[in-house]
Parts: structure tokens; C-alpha cells; sequence
């Protein structure tokens, strides 16, 4: 697969060295108009892909809460963030914390990739 030339580039360094670019060419072996054209597809892309990546980001933290929301009253066991054996109790509630959801299970905050397993 090739590495796209605007990799780590978000849009408004784009834009940048767009315009830099630009002001800098010289006059007498200016930018082609199919070179501009795939500057400008480029860019495009880029801001079609940022787009996508935000909805995609909202889309999993709706999903997160969801899943979260489902467990509430749920008995569950889970892995101790400390390690050790695993430990159970019911969720009694879901909040955000370090903007990641977080379930309390008996005044533990545990998070949704610890748990292991849900019982009725």
C-alpha cells in the first residue's frame, strides 16, 4: 500500500503548503492544472476522511453509553484494574470519567473492557 503524501498533514497545514507553494512556483514552469487538481483532490479527501473519523467517534461513544446503560442492574464479574482475581457485583450506574464510561459496581469505578462476564 502506498504512504499518502499528506500522512500526519491535517487540513490547515494543508492549506499551508498549499499556499506556499503557490507563492513560491516559478513563473515560468508554474503548477499544473492536474497537479493543482490533485492538491485539491487531496485536500478534499482530507477533510472527507476527518469528517468521517469525528461521526465515527460519536457513533462509538453512543454505542459505549448504550452498552453501558444495558448492564444497570445487570450482576457482572470483572478484572480489577490492579490485577488480581476477578471480583462481581451489580452496576448500579454509568458516568463519564477522563471521557471514557465507566460502570459502579459497588462504589468500583470499572471500565467496559474489564468486564468478563453479565448474568441476568
Amino acid at each position: 500500500m502506498a504512504t499518502s503524501p499528506i500522512s500526519g498533514v491535517d487540513q490547515n497545514q494543508f492549506l499551508t503548503l498549499l499556499v506556499t507553494q503557490l507563492k513560491n512556483q516559478d513563473p515560468f514552469n508554474p503548477v499544473s492544472s492536474d497537479d493543482f487538481l490533485g492538491q485539491i483532490t487531496s485536500l478534499n479527501t482530507l477533510q472527507g476522511i476527518t469528517t468521517l473519523n469525528a461521526s465515527f467517534s460519536e457513533v462509538l461513544k453512543l454505542q459505549q453509553l448504550t452498552q453501558g446503560v444495558g448492564l444497570i442492574g445487570k450482576q457482572v464479574e470483572y478484572a480489577p484494574p490492579a490485577g488480581g482475581p476477578a471480583a462481581s457485583g451489580t452496576v448500579e450506574s454509568v458516568a463519564v470519567q477522563d471521557g471514557k464510561y465507566v460502570l459502579d459496581i459497588g462504589g468500583n469505578q470499572v471500565g467496559l473492557d474489564q468486564i468478563l462476564s453479565v448474568r441476568g
